[in-house]
C-alpha cells in the first residue's frame, strides 16, 4: 500500500497510532487495542522505504547517526501525525501518532470545572500528568485553545515536536519546535521570558534544567503549563523535588508550595458502549493545607487531603472512576485496571 493510503486508513478507522514493523502487516491501535491491516507482511525493504518517505534529509541523517528521529508531518486532508522513526535490532521501524485535526472543547474532554477556573490566573504552574498515551497533549492543546479564544494573551508553546497548530484568535500564539526553532527546552524557556509572554506551555519537563526554568517562569508572573510522565499528584510533586540535589530540595519545596496552582493527573480508558476512550482525572488544587504538606515533607498525605476536599473542587482518581462506572461510561474492569486502590474500589462498586 502507498504510505498516503495507510495514513488515510488510520484516520478513517479512528486509530490513535500506526505501527510499521518488519515481520508484521501495518498495525493500527484503535480504542487502545492493536489491529492488523489486511495487507502483506512488511519486510526490511518496504519498512525502510516508508521510513525514508516520512523523513526529510536531516531527519534520515539523524536516524542513521543516532538511531531515532521524532518529528511531525501533515496529511493532505489537514490531519497531522507525530512520527518516530527508529532503528531496532538493526532494522528500521516507524510509529505514527494521529493528532486530531479538530481541537476538543473543555466540555468534550470532561475537564473538571475547578481546573477551568485556573486558566484565567495571571501566574502559576499547572501540571498535566499521566502515562504515555493518556491524552495529556490533547488536554493541554484544548486549554491553550480556550485561552486563545477567550482571553487576550500572548501564548508561547515549546514542543518537541509541534503537534497541534494554533491559529491567532483573540490571543497571539507563538509556537517553537525543539531542534528546529530553538536548541532545547531550558534555552527556549529563558528566551520566552524576553518575548512578552502571558502563558508558556512546556511540552515536557524532562530534566532538572527544564523543571527549574519552568518554576522560575511561574514565579516571575507567567501562567506556565507543563507535563510529566507521572501518575498521581503526590508522585508528581516528589518527582520534581527528587530531580534537585539534596541541598536544594528544601528551597524547591518552598517554591513549589507557592508556584503550583494545580496537578491534573489523567488516564484514558475504553468507553463501555461505544468506540473511543474516556478520560478519568485526579485533581489537586494548591491550598494552605497542601502547601503545608509539601513544605513539611508529608506529600504521602496529599491523597487523603484530596479525598476530603471535594467541596472545593479537588477530585481523587478512584472517585472519578467510580462516577464513570455508575454513569455507564466505562466498565468495572476498566476502572479497576486504572485504580490507585483496586481492592477498595472493587468493594465500593
Amino acid at each position: 500500500m502507498k504510505l498516503d493510503d495507510l495514513l488515510s486508513l488510520a484516520i478513517e478507522g479512528g486509530a490513535s497510532d500506526l505501527h510499521l514493523n518488519p515481520g508484521r502487516p501495518p498495525i493500527l491501535r484503535v480504542s487502545g487495542e492493536l489491529h492488523e491491516i489486511d495487507a502483506p507482511i512488511l519486510d526490511d525493504q518496504s519498512t525502510g522505504a516508508y521510513a525514508k518517505e516520512l523523513c526529510d534529509e536531516a531527519q534520515w541523517a539523524e536516524v542513521e547517526k543516532g538511531g531515532t528521529s521524532d518529528f511531525g508531518i501533515a496529511h493532505g486532508n489537514g490531519n497531522r501525525f507525530r512520527v518516530s522513526v527508529l532503528r531496532q535490532r538493526g532494522r528500521i521501524s516507524a510509529v505514527l501518532r494521529l493528532i486530531p485535526s479538530e481541537l476538543l472543547s473543555l466540555d468534550e474532554i470532561g475537564l473538571p470545572t475547578a481546573v477551568r477556573e485556573l486558566l484565567t490566573r495571571p501566574r502559576g504552574l499547572i501540571l498535566v500528568t499521566g502515562p504515555t498515551g493518556s491524552g495529556k497533549t490533547t488536554t493541554l492543546a484544548s486549554m491553550v485553545n480556550w485561552i486563545n479564544t477567550e482571553l487576550d494573551r500572548h501564548i508561547v508553546t515549546i514542543e518537541d515536536p509541534i503537534e497541534y497548530y494554533h491559529e491567532h484568535k483573540r490571543g497571539v500564539v507563538t509556537q517553537r519546535e525543539i531542534g528546529t526553532d530553538v536548541p532545547n527546552f531550558p534555552e527556549a524557556i529563558r528566551r520566552a521570558l524576553r518575548q512578552d509572554p502571558d502563558v508558556i506551555l512546556v511540552g515536557e519537563m524532562r530534566d532538572l534544567e527544564t523543571i527549574s526554568a519552568a518554576i522560575t517562569a511561574a514565579e516571575t508572573g507567567h501562567l506556565v503549563f507543563g507535563t510529566l510522565h507521572t501518575t498521581g499528584s503526590a508522585t508528581t510533586v516528589n518527582r520534581i523535588i527528587d530531580a534537585f540535589p539534596a541541598n536544594q530540595q528544601e528551597q524547591i519545596r518552598s517554591q513549589l508550595s507557592v508556584s503550583i496552582l494545580s496537578v491534573v493527573s489523567q488516564v484514558l480508558l475504553p468507553r463501555a458502549s461505544s468506540a473511543g476512550r474516556k478520560a478519568a482525572f485526579e485533581v489537586m488544587l494548591m491550598t494552605p493545607a497542601v502547601a503545608n504538606l509539601i513544605r513539611k515533607k508529608e506529600t504521602n498525605k496529599i491523597p487523603s487531603t484530596i479525598q476530603t476536599s471535594r467541596r472545593i473542587g479537588m477530585m481523587a482518581l478512584d472517585d472519578h472512576l467510580m462516577e464513570l462506572v455508575k454513569s455507564g461510561e466505562i466498565t468495572r474492569e476498566a476502572a479497576l485496571s486504572a485504580a490507585q486502590n483496586p481492592g477498595e474500589l472493587a468493594d465500593r462498586i
